[in-house]
């Protein structure tokens, strides 16, 4: 049957492609018991791309246009029910992320299961930023389509996320796992793609779709999360996309421009989750510190950069960063709110709720940021600063925008003016060209620094990056392993005596339940041992008191005093002083201990 064509999309709307009949028709994963029939008939498929401006119309007008066009719309899931199951790999995001698509499903009268074999819909909510990432869900994916040939209940698989947005209708052509991709801005659209691709011809193929376009302001403000009932921990996206373009992050190319939601529900957010019980919130984004909402101000596109009184616009542009920083776009911030202030709101919120942010980049930890961490104790003294290499030459490859001795002056800084801060980085080794001793430079500065937490992986080109399209992956790979184990060695290193420094250390920690190498059960047993978190995210394992309670329930998200004894590997030991509040802790033992 012939497909309708229903116009090109407009550049801020999204863009919905439908595949459907013969060798392109994709076979359906059904559930775990019985046996799975491929559907494939023998005419080449038709595509459909649909432009829309409001949410869904063109899709829903598609889906008439294709039923009445010899498509029998069917629901092909057991009993007709809506039950979704989402397994969300890669970071914090996308676990906030997959909370937004619950609360978007549910909405049309989606529930949630915990296992596969009970949905009607499977969706894997992706990870791109490296290889490894996407090999794990190729494995899983494959592992989904052999368990499910047994059954028949015609579930839906779908790709969501950064992966889908990165691979796009490759995804569809390979091995026909897949019936939906849908990337990071088109949830909204997710229940009318699934009422879709549940259409069936009369030759018996199913239909597949892909909507990946993405959006210069799509923030999901306005959506609901589904988080898990009483849960004391919570995340809230206050900023989607990337702007800063380094040249080897996929990030801009899956996750697209910068867009911040505004303050205003942002702050209700946290209000609510006050409200409910919630005792930790971590702020989210791929830039979380470049936030900056326009909602106030008449037209976002003809704001100026921030400037001191008496300077011109072009003296320097990049004075809303720290000191020896820059980007490789002019940063537009008048009149909008900052994320200083954005702190600030949202820890006066409830001073008994602490906040923690992620992912920042180092340029935009101005004064004003760092001031309002160290004026709040319930913001978190731990600082992610991500350097990637200690090398200026390599930064500069990099196009990171700052120099070795920029990024140790901010380190400087940031220490000086909040104390105890707890300070974690990210970096890469045997970056495109990098050579003996630009990597020993990289070794030197996690010397100097002695952070206390890292994440090092050797670097995986990805494509549509800068370094993919300009610079060459000329560094072998048992080299690159090779400083892969030198960087972490070196890390290790310190790290243990930075931990070392923690003995004789009274900390504030908040419970998390009972520590995996305990040998206590929920049931009750001798001295059983609980988990908890300090403010600069240190995992610290405490026994019980003897009056304790031995629910693990009644302890999750309680502030304790522990006074630390010993360290074992990246965890403290401690003991237990007593149950405490932030506000009476920080009034005792005041920030250094905090």
């Amino acid at each position: 049957a012939a497909m309708p064509v229903l116009g090109q999309s407009r550049a801020l709307g999204r863009q919905m492609c439908l595949r459907t009949g013969g060798s392109m028709g994709l076979a359906m994963p059904h559930a775990s018991t019985g046996a799975r029939g491929v559907a494939c008939g023998g005419r080449a498929a038709r595509r459909t791309c649909a432009g829309r401006r409001n949410l869904g119309t063109t899709i829903l007008a598609a889906a008439q246009v294709l039923e009445a066009d010899t498509l029998q719309k069917k629901t092909e899931h057991a009993g007709g029910e809506k039950k979704v199951y989402i397994e969300t790999y890669g970071c914090q995001m996308n676990v906030n992320d997959t909370e937004v698509i619950l609360g978007l499903l549910q909405k049309e009268g989606y529930e949630m299961v915990d296992a596969p074999d009970d949905a009607s819909v499977i969706f894997l909510n992706t990870c791109a930023i490296r290889e490894k990432a996407e090999a794990r869900i190729w494995g899983r994916l494959r592992a989904l389509d052999r368990e499910f040939r047994k059954g028949g209940n015609g579930a839906v698989v779908g790709i969501l996320g950064c992966m889908a947005e990165r691979l796009k209708e490759k995804l569809l052509d390979k091995d026909r796992l897949v019936d939906i991709v849908a990337g990071p801005d088109a949830y909204r659209d997710l229940p009318n793609i699934i009422d879709v691709v549940r259409q069936k011809d009369e030759g018996g193929s199913y239909s597949s779709a892909i909507n990946v376009q993405l959006s210069v302001d799509e923030t999901y403000a306005d959506i609901t999360p589904v988080r898990e009932a009483g849960a004391k921990k919570a995340f809230i996206t206050i900023i989607r996309g990337c702007n800063n373009m380094c040249a080897f992050c996929i990030v801009p190319f899956t996750r697209g421009r910068e867009r911040s939601r505004p303050i205003s529900s942002i702050v209700e957010e946290v209000r609510q989750l006050s409200k409910n019980g919630v005792k930790e919130v971590t702020l989210l984004g791929q830039n979380v510190n470049s936030y900056a909402d326009f909602s106030g101000v008449e037209d976002p596109d003809e704001a100026i950069p921030v400037r001191k009184a008496g300077e011109s616009h072009s003296d320097d542009p990049f004075q809303v960063y720290a000191k020896g920083f820059k980007s490789v776009y002019k940063p537009m911030r008048s009149g909008a709110f900052t994320f200083a202030q954005l702190l600030e709101a949202v820890a006066q919120v409830d001073p008994e709720m602490r906040i923690r942010f992620t992912s920042p980049h180092p340029k935009d930890f101005s004064d004003d940021v760092l001031d309002a961490i160290a004026r709040y104790p319930n913001i978190c003294k731990q600082l992610h600063m991500p350097a990637q290499s200690g090398s200026t030459t390599m930064l500069e490859r990099m196009k990171r925008g700052y120099t070795r001795e920029a990024y140790l002056d901010l380190i400087k800084k940031a220490r000086e003016r909040i104390p105890g801060l707890n300070v974690s980085s990210d970096f890469i080794a045997g970056f495109c060209g990098e050579t003996e001793e630009e990597h020993l430079d990289t070794v030197s500065l996690l010397e100097e620094v002695q952070f206390e937490q890292s994440f090092i992986f050797a670097y995986s080109l990805r494509d549509k990056t800068y370094a993919a399209r300009h610079l060459n992956d000329d560094v072998p790979l048992d080299v690159k392993k090779r400083r892969l184990n030198e960087l972490i060695d070196t890390f290790r290193k310190h790290q243990s005596l930075k931990f070392a420094e923690e003995v004789g250390r009274t900390h504030a920690a908040m419970v998390e339940g009972f520590s995996k190498r305990s040998k206590a059960s929920k049931t009750g047993l001798d001295q059983p041992q609980l988990l908890a978190r300090t403010c600069t995210g240190k995992k610290v394992v405490f026994t019980m008191p003897d009056e304790g309670i031995v629910d693990n329930g009644e302890w999750e998200g309680k502030y304790v005093a522990i006074k630390v004894d010993g360290y074992d590997h990246s965890t403290l030991r401690g003991q237990f002083l007593e149950v405490t509040t932030l506000v009476d802790f920080h009034s005792k033992h005041g920030a250094m201990s905090f």
